[in-house]
């Protein structure tokens, strides 16, 4: 029988967590580190490793933590209106981290708040979508769609972006505003509907 190895002193888990998103709103994704998370918490590298083990576990417990922030209360009735209340109340959680896209992206996560999140959807897109698999495959689409746009909105919160589209591209600098347009609210609004009225009519292969 192996011998159970003693739980560490002074520290949980849930501390680890907090420390973790801590150094993450701080400094990015790039500054989340091992040694950062132990310094915050005043505690060795090795207390730390010996809670998350390594750092893609790391990654998924950040992830199943953003997804535990969000409520799956007291959502809309209609399968359409529930699942973009979902999606929004996912990009809000998302937006309260920096680089909290960048978490979820990074991960496979079968936690239960995480598996709760997609049951509520698939069971809502079920209501709409003509079969089961475009039900399946409709909620990929835009869990996708979310995560990428979410990545954008942060990422072009720091960013300085070109006054002009060079001349060889016509198109996108006739278009230059709506090119770099910021009104992600109403992007991703536009995002959701599109693809939902997509989903009723057609079917996955």
């Amino acid at each position: 029988m192996t011998k159970r190895q003693p739980i560490k002193v002074g520290i949980t888990l849930d501390q680890v967590i907090e420390a973790a998103f801590a150094v993450l709103d701080r400094g990015g994704l790039e500054k989340l580190s091992t040694r950062a998370i132990a310094a915050d918490l005043g505690v060795s590298m090795n207390t730390v490793m010996w809670h998350i083990r390594t750092k893609s576990r790391l990654m998924d417990l950040l992830a199943e933590a953003i997804f535990a922030e969000m409520s799956l209360d007291d959502l809309p009735s209609g399968w359409d209106a529930r699942t973009v209340e979902l999606h929004q109340r996912l990009r809000s959680a998302m937006l309260g981290h920096r680089d909290g896209a960048r978490v979820v992206a990074g991960t496979f996560v079968l936690g239960p708040r995480t598996l709760g999140f997609s049951e509520h959807v698939v069971t809502a897109l079920l209501k709409g979508c003509p079969t089961r698999r475009t039900a399946i495959w409709t909620s990929w689409s835009l869990f996708y769609f979310t995560l990428g746009l979410v990545q954008e909105e942060q990422a072009a919160a720091g960013a300085d972006l070109p006054e002009r589209v060079p001349e060889e591209f016509p198109v996108l600098s006739s278009m230059v505003d709506e090119f770099h347009s910021a009104e992600f609210d109403a992007r991703f609004r536009f995002g959701l509907e599109q693809i939902l009225r997509s989903a009723e009519v057609l079917e996955a292969p």
